[in-house]
């Protein structure tokens, strides 16, 4: 279970993008001399309700799938038709969540031209850029994208954000998903307070942990990136 605040923190995305992409947003477009509202509903529908919980809290799968969109969004395609290429996916694979199936990965390509065509035959076909028909699609969903997500029967099941050395994890059934360092189960968030505390002294905290010193120094290098990021 992830707040907005945490998805965009882990994704390196934008909080306020992420909301309008998972509940929709208002806007207005002028036609001839009037002034027209009108709604964009969500991408898809989050895994929670917002009714149950103080605040918007969104699953693993949402995290994983709000992963692809960004990297759409970041390399300039738009909302548009990244809209109809998850649509059209959807429907094809069967899935909720289908930019994160390993499907997607190979018949992604054939779903991403369409949606490009679909998106140039609309009435809000100026919304789009011309040159985003230049894009190669193994330029946008690289498999580094894909890098360090473990699948289970085709679907995402965990996630190692840092798949060269494979020592956080991203896993819905530990410590509710948040990061933790997986040989020890401890969230990187407290190895990272705790490194703080103890004057960035990895050894003291490494022994009021019983973990090793490699572990707190992963859990360390992971939190202070996502601060880079952020």
């Amino acid at each position: 279970m992830y707040t907005l605040t945490d998805a965009a923190r882990l994704i390196h995305g934008d909080r306020r993008a992420i909301k309008r992409w998972l509940y929709g947003y208002d806007y207005s477009s002028r036609k001839g001399g009037d002034r027209i509202h009108r709604h964009a509903n969500p991408l898809w529908t989050p895994q929670y309700q917002a009714d149950d919980f103080h605040e918007n809290v969104i699953g693993f799968q949402d995290l994983l799938e709000l992963r692809v969109v960004r990297e759409f969004v970041r390399r300039g395609v738009p909302l548009l038709v990244v809209r109809r290429c998850l649509e059209a996916a959807s429907e094809m694979f069967g899935a909720d969540y289908p930019f994160t199936t390993r499907r997607f990965v190979t018949d992604g390509a054939t779903i991403y031209q369409e949606a490009l065509r679909a998106g140039a035959d609309d009435d809000e076909a100026e919304v789009l850029d011309l040159r985003t028909r230049q894009y190669a699609f193994r330029e946008i969903i690289k498999s580094s994208l894909y890098a360090g997500i473990e699948y289970d029967g085709g679907f995402a099941r965990r996630w190692y954000p840092e798949p060269r050395s494979r020592m956080v994890v991203i896993d819905p059934v530990l410590q509710f998903g948040q990061p933790v360092v997986e040989e020890s189960g401890i969230p990187t968030a407290s190895l990272y307070a705790s490194y703080l505390a103890e004057s960035r002294n990895k050894a003291v905290v490494a022994r009021l942990f019983e973990i090793t010193p490699k572990q707190v120094e992963s859990a360390v290098r992971f939190e202070e990136k996502l601060l880079r990021a952020a």
